[in-house]
């Protein structure tokens, strides 16, 4: 009992380290022949499997998707009575099962061979042991049969293969040395196995498609991370919203302008081009300075010119670095010929949670 904990998880992370050297080693080939399938697929993934291994499944299926890879998990048994409507031509179907032997699974198998969507298993079979195997074989014979599939050419078993795995047209390899179970039978170390598995597929996947953290924050609007990677075109304050006066523009009216746009500042236009900015705390110092005589001023003469701005492409996170490193608390948002798109304000950081 007192070291049951610590043995769980090292037989977990034994049965980890056992996988990333198959991947590094005699995997490789159906991993990346795994990956390139699903590169490929002009579908979705189907993601299936049953109990323990369908819940491992459905986080596949999230994680995947959430990295840009379109997924959706398939459960086996409304499968058969309906749900297999959602497999068409052009996806690919990832089945995860320890045995390989899982009835519900296996009863969708004519389905995908009729529909000629490519099969992915992951099952508990150790294949990478037949496969090393079939290669030396091969390689004292130069007869191969043409139009094999990746399953056929990876060669045959030396020992019972479960029927998930001979179907497949690539079956990865999740064989553990033992569950974490002191009973050996709660799925532990194979479930967990599984779900690294599909980890790696999902990140080997997302670097191949060049995914960007951009492309996670538009896929995750509500989420935290999503908020801290919005961009400051989504938070600007643009068109009606925006405070706005020309040079010649007298300051009773940019005092009302800006009490108006309730953002305690006002851009300096002309043209279309920002020219300057006049703050509150522009107005402070001139009414110091010059009492009641700012009022004969225009906003040319009272404003800060080179104001510091940002472009509308810039994460929300960078507006917010720079503001704190002026100690200033807005930044006019231009385009790259310098004309005024919008502005940013410190409040608008708040909902972002980065404050």
């Amino acid at each position: 009992m007192k070291h049951t904990g610590e043995n769980v998880v090292r037989i977990e992370a034994e049965a980890l380290r056992a996988l990333a050297d198959r991947i590094g080693g005699p995997m490789a080939a159906a991993f990346a022949r795994a990956v390139e399938l699903l590169f490929c697929c002009a579908g979705r993934v189907v993601v299936t499997g049953m109990g323990k291994s369908g819940l491992i499944a459905r986080k596949i299926a999230a994680t995947l998707s959430s990295t840009g890879t379109p997924a959706l998990y398939l459960h086996p048994v409304e499968a058969l009575h309906g749900d297999l409507g959602m497999v068409v031509r052009g996806d690919v179907v990832l089945a995860l099962s320890a045995s390989g032997e899982t009835e519900e699974i296996l009863a969708l198998l004519a389905t995908i061979k009729r529909l000629r969507v490519p099969l992915i298993a992951m099952t508990g079979d150790e294949i990478c042991g037949w496969v090393e195997s079939r290669s030396k074989t091969n390689s004292k014979s130069n007869s191969t049969a043409a139009g094999r599939s990746s399953r056929s050419t990876q060669g045959s078993p030396t020992h019972a293969v479960s029927t998930l795995a001979a179907a497949a047209d690539v079956a990865l390899d999740c064989s553990i040395a033992e569950e974490a179970c002191s009973l050996g039978l709660a799925p532990t170390a194979s479930t967990t196995t599984m779900l690294a598995l599909g980890d790696a597929l999902a990140v080997t996947l997302s670097e191949r498609r060049g995914f960007k953290e951009e492309d996670f924050a538009g896929l995750h609007p509500g989420g935290k991370l999503g908020k801290r990677l919005a961009r400051v075109e989504s938070l600007m304050h643009s068109g009606e919203a925006l405070p706005c006066v020309t040079p010649s523009t007298k300051m009773p009216d940019v005092i009302y302008e800006m009490s108006r746009k309730k953002l305690g500042v006002t851009a300096v236009v002309k043209g279309k081009k920002l020219v300057g900015i006049v703050s509150d705390g522009d107005l402070r110092r001139l009414l110091e300075k010059r009492g009641k005589d700012v009022m004969d001023l225009t906003a040319g003469e009272a404003m800060t010119r080179d104001p510091k701005t940002i472009a509308s492409g810039e994460f929300a996170a960078t507006a917010l670095a720079v503001m704190e490193e002026k100690k200033i608390t807005s930044l006019m948002v231009v385009d790259g010929a310098g004309r005024l798109q919008g502005i940013v304000h410190l409040h608008d950081m708040w909902g972002t949670e980065m404050m």
